[in-house]
């Protein structure tokens, strides 16, 4: 009797492009919605904080931006070298 191939469990090859996307995509909206979440903590009615608390916390979060970016733009230099 002949094998029956069952789509569900052959795996699909997904290409770089469709990972990425599939990938990035949630990541990022993770990333918005946890700025928008820590834009909540800027109701001075709630909660207290000093100028040098939000430029410290400033300046983290755009280190870490800038940082994941130059790695993004490192990557592709790599790739055309």
């Amino acid at each position: 009797m002949a094998k029956k191939s069952n789509k569900v469990n052959d795996p699909v090859k997904e290409s770089k492009t469709e990972l990425f996307l599939r990938l990035a995509q949630p990541r990022v909206e993770k990333v918005l919605k946890a700025l928008r979440i820590l834009g909540n903590c800027s109701n001075r009615s709630n909660y207290e904080y000093t100028p040098e608390q939000i430029d410290r916390m400033s300046e983290t979060i755009v280190k870490a931006l800038e940082k994941t970016i130059v790695k993004f733009h490192d990557t592709k230099k790599e790739q055309e070298s």
